[in-house]
C-alpha cells in the first residue's frame, strides 16, 4: 500500500520547521510519517533523513517543501534523487516547484524537464550555501577589522600567578592545587603554566 512521507529540515535551533510541516500535512502527510532534522544541508548524514530513506518503498511518495530543504550539496542532491526515484522506485514531490513532481509526466519529455529543473535548482541550492558561507566569512573579517573580539574573553592572570607557578615548578603543589589557589579551571591553569 502506497504511503506518503514528508521531510523537513532546518539548519539551526533558531529556525522553526512549522512552515514546512504545515505544508507537508496539507499535502496529506500523516504526523507519524513526518521526519524532521535540525541540521545543516551540507550532506545527507542526518538521522531522520536516514530513517526515512530506510522506510521508503516502491510506489511511496516522498514530499519536501523545497529542494534546498532536501539538501544544499549539488552532487549529493542529484544522488539522493536517483536513489529515491530509481533505486527505491518512489516518487518525489517538491511543493514549491511543481515541475519537480515525479508522479506525473513519466514520458521522456516529462523526465527530461524534471531532470533539467532538478539540476538547476540543486545548483542554486549549493550556490546559496556557498554564498552564505562567503558572506559570513566577510562579515567576520569586517567585524575583526572594526576591533570586535570573538570567542571567550581573556582571563587575566591573578597577581599571585608567578608565585603559584614557582611552587608548582618546585614540586611543592600539584597543578590541581595551583588551579584552586588561582581560582581558575585546571585546563586554564595548565595552559598558563606550560606557556612560559
Amino acid at each position: 500500500m502506497q504511503k506518503i512521507y514528508g521531510y523537513a529540515r532546518v539548519s539551526t535551533r533558531d529556525q522553526n520547521e512549522d512552515r514546512q510541516t504545515i505544508a507537508l500535512k496539507e499535502f496529506g502527510v500523516a504526523e507519524k510519517n513526518l521526519f524532521v532534522d535540525n541540521q545543516s544541508g551540507k550532506n545527507f548524514e542526518r538521522p531522520e533523513y536516514q530513517r526515512l530513506l530506510k522506510k521508503i518503498r516502491r510506489e511511496d511518495i516522498f514530499v519536501v517543501k523545497s529542494i534546498d530543504r532536501l539538501g544544499r550539496n549539488y552532487f549529493e542532491i542529484l544522488e539522493q534523487w536517483r536513489i529515491i526515484t530509481k533505486v527505491k522506485g518512489a516518487a518525489i514531490v517538491v511543493l514549491d516547484m511543481p515541475l519537480l513532481d515525479t508522479r506525473k509526466e513519466k514520458d521522456l519529455i516529462g523526465t527530461f524537464i524534471a531532470d533539467l529543473v532538478l539540476q538547476i535548482m540543486s545548483y542554486f541550492a549549493q550556490t546559496e550555501r556557498d554564498l552564505s558561507k562567503q558572506r559570513q566569512a566577510e562579515g567576520i573579517a569586517a567585524a575583526k577589522a572594526r576591533g570586535v573580539k570573538f570567542g571567550r574573553p581573556v582571563i587575566p592572570r591573578p597577581a599571585n600567578f608567578d608565585e603559584i607557578k614557582s611552587q608548582w615548578k618546585n614540586g611543592q603543589i600539584t597543578l590541581k592545587q595551583a588551579a584552586k589557589l588561582l581560582g581558575v579551571s585546571y585546563p586554564t591553569c595548565r595552559r598558563w603554566c606550560l606557556e612560559d
